[in-house]
């Protein structure tokens, strides 16, 4: 079987044996996901009470906020179900725990991100794709409108957050700031960009890309604005070339744990 055979085999291996192991303690898992669908649901009720109130602010309407939170929801639980272990990268290095991975034959980046899987964000799609299915638009290229949104919104948090946490390679223990980056991203990637002027707006839009989440309802879902989805389409692509670059540069910098693990 060609490489790229054997590369799709492992991966798939790997996620089958996250889900298994989620799925030993069913109920844990079932509760663990539906409280995020609650939370998540909380945050859709207050939107709806201020809409009904103001039902237009800056452009934005309430299916606008809607489609924003099943982007940001279903990008974010994308990328923890699929590579849940991206926010564990700088303890791993700082604690000498990447031995393991460097040990076997296969891609170091790969291996570590797709070792674990987050059960609560298993929550977040489900909870993305009831909101697509409530307040979507569930023609052909709505949907295909609604995926590549949740690709590029996936691709921007996977490779910010390594990005973030590969500067522990760098600056020693990064848990803290990797941390705090990584929620101004999800946070700010739930509140209409409408309402973010000036510099605040120009730091959603560069420092923090979340800016190229939220507005993805309004540059792509509600209607094709070609710049907005060339810049964001752009910013997903670099930050996925420049965070693997970084990773495996400050991977040379690494200093063995000597600790002793096996994986299958």
């Amino acid at each position: 079987m060609s490489t790229a055979g054997n590369l799709l085999r492992f991966v798939s291996a790997c996620w089958k044996l996250n889900l298994a192991g989620a799925m030993e303690f069913r109920m844990s898992f079932l509760l663990t996901a539906g409280m995020m669908m609650i939370n998540n649901a909380v945050w859709i009720f207050y939107w709806s009470v201020y809409f009904r109130r103001f039902p237009v602010v800056n452009g934005w309407e309430m299916n606008d906020v809607t489609m924003m939170w099943a982007v940001s929801a279903g990008g974010f639980g994308l990328m923890a179900v699929f590579f849940g272990n991206v926010n564990r990268i700088s303890s791993m290095v700082a604690n000498g725990q990447l031995d393991t991975y460097l040990a076997q034959p296969k891609p170091v980046l790969l291996h570590v991100l797709i070792s674990r899987m987050s059960v609560s964000a298993i929550g977040d799609v489900l909870f993305a794709f009831i909101l697509f299915v409530l307040f979507g638009d569930l023609s052909f290229w709505g949907i295909a409108k609604f995926a590549l949104a949740l690709l590029i919104a996936m691709l921007i948090f996977l490779f910010f957050s390594l990005t973030a946490n590969s500067l522990a390679f760098y600056i020693g223990s990064a848990d803290g700031l990797s941390f705090q980056l990584f929620q101004a991203l999800l946070a700010f990637s739930t509140y209409p960009t409408g309402i973010f002027k000036g510099w605040g707006r120009l730091v959603l839009f560069s420092v923090i890309p979340a800016g190229f989440i939220s507005y993805l309802p309004i540059g792509l879902i509600r209607s094709v604005d070609v710049t907005f989805l060339t810049g964001a389409a752009a910013v997903s692509l670099g930050l996925a070339v420049g965070g693997t670059w970084f990773f495996y540069r400050g991977l040379r910098r690494y200093s063995s744990g000597n600790m002793m693990g096996m994986r299958a």
